[in-house]
């Protein structure tokens, strides 16, 4: 069990993911935003099977990194639980729909930002605390661990105004590059998550 539920957050991620990226493409905010309430469900359980198995000398690692995991989870839910609720049935202010229009560049953007930026420091932490034995496992540890690198952008970037322009509504074609470019990069971590629970202990 302790293999396996880990096992089923990888194809969780992975699929996420996926179609995550399939719905920016297709231009779906809703398709997008409702499975991005998925992704931190199957990264806990990924998460927790990592955390599971780590060594005693690196349990702190891997206590931060389910931390994150959780600020991470919480922010999310927050903030997809409302452009798909709140936002979507309409009835806001035109003010209240500047705050929590995730289109906008609002409050729920930054808590967005904010939240994969503590995805970011999770996974750097879940990096530091995997064995790797294998070819494969290396490959994970430093994917996870370099992805530990967008918290600073995903941190700072609210702060300096870059996003104001999001104010009128309309998206941004290198906004949806990056995210489907992200995608690409978080995309093999799931897979190699799966094949490393996948393994005898």
């Amino acid at each position: 069990m302790n293999r396996i539920i880990p096992r089923i957050g990888s194809v969780i991620v992975t699929a996420a993911v996926f179609l995550f990226a399939i719905c920016l493409i297709a231009n779906f905010p809703f398709g997008s935003y409702f499975v991005c309430m998925f992704l931190p469900i199957g990264y806990i359980m990924m998460a927790a099977g990592l955390h599971d198995e780590s060594y005693e000398n690196r349990r702190v690692a891997a206590n931060t990194g389910m931390a994150f995991a959780v600020v991470y989870a919480v922010l999310i839910f927050l903030v997809y639980f409302a452009q798909t609720t709140s936002v979507r049935l309409g009835g806001l202010s035109e003010q209240a729909q500047g705050i929590l229009d995730f289109q906008r560049g609002g409050l729920m953007f930054n808590y967005d930002l904010l939240g994969y930026g503590m995805m970011a420091l999770s996974t750097f932490f879940m990096g530091l605390s995997v064995q790797a034995d294998s070819k494969a496992d290396k490959w994970m540890k430093a994917l996870m661990m370099i992805h530990g690198v967008f918290f600073f952008g995903c941190f700072i970037m609210p702060m300096t105004g870059v996003f104001i322009n999001m104010s009128d509504g309309r998206t941004n074609i290198g906004d949806i590059v990056a995210l489907v470019a992200w995608c690409a990069y978080f995309l093999p971590i799931g897979i190699l998550a799966y094949r490393h629970f996948g393994k005898e202990n």
